[in-house]
């Protein structure tokens, strides 16, 4: 029987200045898309101390909207709120969809470059699997084995290949060093972040995995934090090649002061 999952979501991103701006611009991926496993029932989002000058698809598909800062802002909120029902498929998510060839997806970038700890790694997977399938959910067991979830111990810049050697990471490392993995098997693969419903109803940050592409299968989701396919506890906001083209939000500014984050987020089941 399929299982099928309404779950809500709030999702709170506040910056603060410690002097007020003169400009800035922000990129908000932070709209999830509907599609045969995933269907956005309601959707929101707000803004304090920005507004919304446009929105469009990139060459991924993702749902975008650039901001500006309103001139002086000194803090600026955003706020995300709805309800996705989501179809418990494996993980499978089907044929390619976008304006991205296949090809796009075996490149490397700076996050996912392989150093001698990925390659190791890879050499072990495809010396012990021979199908593509089966190579893919050993590599996941691996660096659920191989990156201990730890916060703080890397940031924004950091590569799959440093987490690896290192052992500590967070879900944005796993799925950095799976792709890094996967490309270097020959493999498409690419970036998801998005949400994901856990044993607590309140949760620091949103969610990142991996999707690969298989032949006979298409895209097939791999969650090597939790070790897992994704399943209908899991809500997609964005793709791309890494954390960089999927980002929920991204930007720039000009003003002077330091700048402090704070990210809360809150999935629940309806």
């Amino acid at each position: 029987m399929t299982e099928i999952r309404r779950l809500s979501v709030r999702h709170i991103t506040t910056y603060a200045y410690d002097a007020p701006q003169s400009w800035g611009l922000l990129r908000l991926r932070l709209t999830p898309r509907s599609h045969r496993f995933q269907r956005v029932l309601s959707w929101s989002v707000t803004l304090e101390g920005a507004r919304r000058e446009l929105g469009y698809e990139d060459h991924h598909r993702n749902l975008v909207d650039l901001a500006s800062l309103e001139p002086g802002a000194s803090t600026v909120i955003i706020r995300c709120e709805g309800e996705v029902e989501v179809t418990d498929n494996a993980g499978v998510l089907g044929s390619q969809g976008g304006f991205a060839p296949l090809w796009l997806f075996l490149r490397e970038t700076p996050r996912t470059r392989p150093g001698p700890a990925c390659s190791a790694l890879v050499s072990r997977v495809m010396a012990a699997e021979s199908e593509t399938l089966n190579r893919l959910h050993a590599l996941t067991r691996a660096l659920a084995e191989g990156i201990v979830f730890a916060p703080g111990a890397t940031d924004v810049a950091s590569t799959g290949e440093e987490a690896l050697a290192h052992g500590r990471g967070v879900c944005q490392d796993h799925a950095h060093a799976f792709l890094a993995c996967a490309r270097a098997m020959g493999v498409p693969a690419r970036y998801v972040s998005g949400y994901l419903l856990m044993d607590r109803i309140e949760q620091e940050a949103s969610h990142a995995w991996a999707e690969a592409w298989i032949e006979g299968l298409g895209w097939v989701g791999f969650d090597p934090a939790n070790c897992i396919c994704p399943d209908h506890r899991y809500i997609r906001l964005a793709t791309g090649l890494d954390y960089g083209e999927a980002s929920p939000v991204s930007g720039s500014r000009r003003g002077t002061g330091d700048e402090s984050l704070s990210v809360h987020v809150e999935v629940a089941a309806q």
